[in-house]
């Protein structure tokens, strides 16, 4: 399997358009994070030289608030950017590309290589014998061609039929006869498992 120049292009463009994303949502965190710092932070009175004011009674402590979500739109983008997927390298992409169709390369190749050890295309020549009805039965040829072979059985694929004659047919002046000849059929080449 190979992989077409244009595939490339599309992933890449995909590749750059998450990232761009990613930066989006980085931007905002870092918007967001600077706008609440910058309004929870108290403004502290610059002393004055000399004058010391007493110090205010610090109230007791309590639990500052939890944060609070703020609905708004880019709240709702915020939340949006978080459920997106973590993003891939583009090396790792391809990495991955590529792991994906050596692993299919290799699935295919098993596959073939398993068909042609499970069966084989043999020749030779073995007669089809008559079956009970007398029409030739080239299954039974197919299976004996195999078997000469070392398989167990098999189709034919190819067949050859020829005139078999007795040698009456050879006296010189003599009629031949309906019965003199037959017609034989042999398998010719038949795949074995």
């Amino acid at each position: 399997m190979t992989v077409r120049p244009d595939n490339l292009m599309v992933q890449a463009r995909t590749q750059v358009a998450i990232a761009t994303l990613a930066i989006a949502k980085a931007t905002l965190a870092m918007s967001m994070l600077l706008a609440t710092a910058g309004s929870a932070r108290p403004q502290a009175a610059a002393p004055a030289l000399g004058i010391q004011e007493p110090a205010p009674q610090a109230a007791p402590a309590s639990p500052a608030p939890a944060h609070e979500e703020n609905p708004g739109l880019i709240n709702e983008i915020g939340k949006l950017i978080d459920k997106l997927p973590s993003l891939k390298s583009p090396q790792e992409t391809i990495e991955d590309l590529n792991t994906r169709a050596k692993d299919a390369a290799q699935g295919a190749s098993d596959s073939l290589s398993r068909l042609t050890k499970s069966a084989s295309m043999v020749s030779g020549r073995m007669i089809c014998p008559a079956s009970a009805n007398g029409s030739p039965d080239c299954k039974l040829g197919a299976d004996k061609l195999c078997q000469s072979k070392g398989y167990n059985e098999g189709k034919s694929l190819n067949t050859d039929s020829a005139e078999t004659c007795s040698a009456k047919v050879l006296i010189p002046g003599r009629a031949r006869k309906p019965d003199d000849c037959r017609t034989d059929n042999y398998v010719t080449g038949a795949l074995c498992q």
